[in-house]
């Protein structure tokens, strides 16, 4: 029985210290208001310049998804996420293989962040080399994450304010540029410049901008460390999605009629160019400074929710308990969970930007499918809620969110495909040996709130 109190429980259990404000910052720093600059060169040149409306696609898409997530958030608040809300449905097999996708994007958003770390600040200082920031970034996030939940919490504060002001600073310099610039084409951020006509590009763009949104998800994974985890937790899931995505989209549209081209000098740092034209030089440093800022604030909360993640298959045994499954006594923190996460951290400086966020996306698709064929099953088949409007909420609205990602996910490059398959396939491997072959149950840890 987890205890509400912040003690932990012979243990076993996380400190209940979060609330609402917490979750939903926690969501808004894991998904980084400049995220949208992350992609930005990538996904402009795959949608022909229509990155604010591949954005709309995947909120629509997001927003289904994340309603799923609020309502099993709801029914288990427990740490652990789709891996949770997947073994409670459908089975402890079918919940591992939800956790072993899920385990794809968040061990690697951590690295996503480190590696732009490593790109913007090369750019800024080419004396350096990028594999320097990245080192030390990583090292810098795993001690904060080692030392506990709280100062992570109170970093997000920091890392917020500073994106928002630069925002602001963006949109006050960017209006003032195309006031300047004669005619501007309202339209053009939607209709394109006709590089790559079609609707396909648009889908393939959207499925790249699905791992923009993967804050949503995170705060789920803090349940076991929230105040009131049935009402706080998918309430900041909602807030979070939408306030994220309507950024995204308003970002991405100025920064698209800022800058009407393909062209970069480097395509994984094509905000840059962005900021050359809004502000000159000067905004070219805030920028840098403000997005490394929200790079490293994201890197704490995704590192922060994927060791929680390996904590909670450890605790249930389906990885080695005695180095997942562990919290430590002085930190009160998975300790043994972040150092493994760091140490696969180090792999952002040797890989590319467009096939880890492709990669990613992958990994959060295929988890997004199964919370919202969770809800359908927990809530329509074995609650049986399907009386009036319990129909389309049980049963309507969470298919309409598995379509939607299916379609995204068959929208991904041929290479994060095949990637994200071989990733499924060794975690079948692993489950046959853990259950010699289905013969013994998949360990699982009941936790009941």
């Amino acid at each position: 029985m987890a205890s509400a109190t912040p003690e932990v429980e012979a243990g076993s259990h996380l400190r209940r210290v979060l609330g609402l404000p917490s979750l939903v910052l926690f969501g808004l720093v894991y998904m980084v208001p400049l995220t949208v600059f992350t992609t930005y060169g990538i996904v402009t040149e795959t949608t022909g310049g229509r990155v604010p409306l591949a954005y709309l696609v995947t909120l629509v898409a997001m927003v289904f998804t994340a309603r799923s997530y609020a309502r099993m958030s709801a029914a288990f608040p427990v740490a652990g996420s789709a891996y949770t809300y997947a073994q409670k449905s459908f089975g402890a097999p079918v919940g591992f293989l939800a956790g072993w996708s899920l385990l794809l994007d968040y061990l690697f958003l951590p690295m996503i962040n480190y590696l732009v770390i490593g790109i913007y600040l090369q750019e800024a200082l080419p004396a350096i080399p990028a594999w320097v920031f990245v080192v030390v970034a990583i090292a810098v996030v795993t001690v904060l994450n080692i030392v506990g939940i709280v100062s992570v919490a109170r970093a997000n504060f920091v890392i917020i304010a500073a994106q928002a002001i630069f925002i602001l600073v963006f949109i006050a310099l960017s209006i003032a540029t195309l006031s300047g610039s004669g005619s501007v084409d309202l339209l053009a951020p939607f209709s394109g410049d006709g590089a790559a006509p079609g609707a396909t590009p648009v889908f393939a763009g959207a499925a790249i901008l699905c791992l923009s949104f993967l804050g949503f998800d995170a705060v789920s994974t803090l349940s076991e460390e929230a105040n009131n985890p049935k009402k706080a937790v998918p309430q900041a899931i909602m807030i979070a999605t939408l306030a994220s995505g309507l950024i995204f989209i308003a970002l991405s549209y100025l920064a698209q009629l800022v800058y009407p081209s393909n062209v970069f000098a480097n395509v994984d740092s094509g905000a840059l160019d962005v900021m050359t034209t809004a502000g000159g030089q000067f905004l070219v440093v805030f920028f840098t400074a403000a997005y490394v800022a929200g790079a490293s604030g994201s890197a704490i909360t995704s590192q922060a929710s994927v060791a929680r993640i390996l904590y909670a298959m450890g605790r249930d045994g389906i990885l080695p308990r005695p180095v997942f499954g562990q919290i430590s006594r002085r930190f009160l923190t998975p300790v043994n969970a972040i150092l493994v996460v760091s140490v696969v951290s180090l792999l952002a400086i040797v890989i590319d930007l467009a096939t880890l966020a492709s990669v990613i996306s992958f990994g959060a698709l295929v988890a997004f499918s199964a919370v919202n064929l969770s809800v359908i099953k927990h809530y329509y088949t074995d609650m049986r809620e399907r009386s009036g409007a319990a129909v389309i909420n049980n049963l309507v609205l969470p298919f309409i969110g598995f379509a939607l990602t299916v379609w995204l996910w068959t929208s991904l490059s041929g290479l994060a495909l095949i990637i994200g398959l071989c990733w499924l396939a060794i975690g079948f491997v692993w489950l046959l040996g853990v259950t010699r072959g289905f013969q013994r149950p998949t360990p699982v840890l009941e936790i009941k709130e």
